[in-house]
């Protein structure tokens, strides 16, 4: 993968990142074009899934901060509700417990973890699958299709009103599962996950921080995994100059862009982005078949 590659791939990604059109499609669709090896592009991937996560909670850092802070204070009022139990085994007291989902936050902290565990199981299980399905144009052609037609339908869904009180967490387990078969290139993971939230009837601006939070889980398990693979290869350092390049580039753009995905999927309809899956995907199929 040569600099210029590695910065046209860095840009595109952290562009598509955070928009329902799928980012792994895009990747894809060039890597076949430009014929680069998906082996040799490992590196470059873990290092721009690290740079997009480094983003992702710079632009939602407000948010990120008030999850961790009531998820440790969780922490201490099971902490307490542990020793306000053997008090009053040992006291014949009757001390009340601490509600420890005691707010909208610690809700939405168990929520988001509990939608990334199959969704990390899923992806581990279908990593081969979805690697195959990278090496060609049709693949990520008929996942653009998907994506464009799950957008098309949820344009339809009425608007919901539920937060994360009102969530339940089979709820999060089902979102969690279907999340999971966003690893194949061409479905978008914000795309699917945003249509499927608001099929639950969540209030669309609340959907739309779930779909990004839960990015958080999903690109550190990105990095984890494509960083493993990596063991025993090397690499010059103009190689690596190269990825590096190409990851702060999808760093940055992923920023500007989730700040600007925000606002946008909160107030208009995903018909423009259908439409715009439909295209890339139709160009893409008809390529596998005119370049094969």
């Amino acid at each position: 993968m040569t600099i210029i590659e590695a910065l046209l791939l860095g840009l595109i990604q952290g562009i598509t990142e955070f928009i329902p059109v799928s980012s792994s499609g895009h990747a894809a669709i060039i890597e076949n074009l430009l014929h680069i090896n998906s082996e040799s592009g490992l590196p470059f991937e873990a290092l721009a899934h690290l740079t997009v996560l480094a983003a992702v909670i710079g632009a939602l850092r407000k948010e990120i901060k008030k999850l961790l802070m009531e998820f440790c204070r969780s922490i201490y009022d099971v902490y307490e509700n542990v020793r306000i139990y053997f008090h009053n085994r040992d006291k014949k007291d009757a001390r009340r417990y601490k509600k420890v989902i005691s707010n909208n936050y610690r809700k939405l902290f168990l929520l988001l973890v509990i939608a990334s565990i199959p969704t990390a199981l899923e992806s581990y299980i279908l990593q081969d699958m979805t690697r195959l399905a990278g090496d060609n144009l049709l693949a990520p052609g008929m996942g653009l299709f998907i994506t464009g037609i799950v957008l098309l339908v949820a344009d339809f869904f009425p608007r919901g009103k539920r937060i994360p009180r009102d969530i339940s967490y089979w709820t999060a387990l089902a979102i969690g599962l279907i999340q999971g078969l966003t690893v194949f290139p061409g479905v978008s993971r914000v795309g699917i996950t945003l249509a499927v939230c608001l099929a639950y009837g969540f209030q669309r601006k609340f959907a739309v921080k779930y779909a990004f939070l839960l990015s958080v889980p999903v690109l550190a398990g990105s990095f984890i995994a494509k960083w493993g693979h990596l063991s025993g290869t090397s690499f010059g350092w103009q190689i690596w100059g190269g990825y590096v390049a190409g990851a702060l580039t999808a760093g940055i753009a992923a920023y500007f862009c989730i700040k600007k995905m925000t606002k946008v999927l909160q107030n208009r309809r995903f018909y423009g982005f259908s439409v715009y899956c439909f295209i890339i995907g139709a160009a893409a199929v008809a390529g596998s078949f005119l370049l094969a």
